[in-house]
């Protein structure tokens, strides 16, 4: 199946797949609320960010250029700017994941705390002697217990399995923050 989904693709020279965009002039490629930003501080187009995000998953750890096709002639100079705008947009998607991850560890981390207290809270409720244990008693302890092993779960849950999808994203970011980007303006 992947093999199909790559002939679809056209290769440079070196064999690394063409991820194409074509677009009528330059400014196609950034949202319309901030036309008159400057380059450096738009926002790309939510469209041209879905398919570059859809485009490098699906090529799956392929090398890959972005190759940007424009129909109306655009001055070189604004070339760069293109880079940059991509390389910048996706190095902040790389940042506000690894800040969503990291989040999600620190309360992964205050989970595990509270699951190992309320287990040894639970632990020592359940082996003292030195308090008449009554039915209240333990029904606290036992609800201490469960509480513990809930909270302990969801932090090793996220400990081992919730991380990874935050991974491959910061990592897909990055693969299309770094990307070789080249122009192709028909005459």
């Amino acid at each position: 199946m992947k093999k199909d989904i790559l002939e679809r693709y056209e290769r440079t020279g070196d064999g690394e797949i063409i991820v194409d965009i074509s677009a009528i002039k330059i400014e196609d490629l950034y949202n319309n609320f901030d036309k008159k930003s400057h380059f450096m501080k738009k926002d790309l187009n939510q469209d041209l960010v879905a398919y570059l995000i859809e485009s490098v998953r699906e090529i799956d750890g392929e090398r890959f250029v972005i190759r940007f096709n424009f129909e109306i002639p655009t001055q070189e100079e604004f070339f760069q700017r293109v880079q940059n705008s991509v390389n910048r947009f996706f190095l902040y998607m790389q940042e506000h994941e690894h800040a969503k991850m990291k989040e999600m560890l620190r309360k992964s981390t205050i989970f595990f705390g509270i699951g190992a207290v309320l287990a040894g809270v639970s632990i020592f409720m359940n082996q003292s002697d030195w308090m008449e244990k009554s039915i209240a008693f333990a029904v606290v302890a036992e609800g201490l217990s469960v509480a513990a092993w809930v909270s302990l779960w969801e932090a090793l849950a996220t400990f081992l399995i919730r991380w990874m999808p935050y991974k491959k994203k910061i990592l897909l970011y990055k693969n299309i923050a770094n990307a070789k980007i080249i122009f192709n303006v028909e005459s």
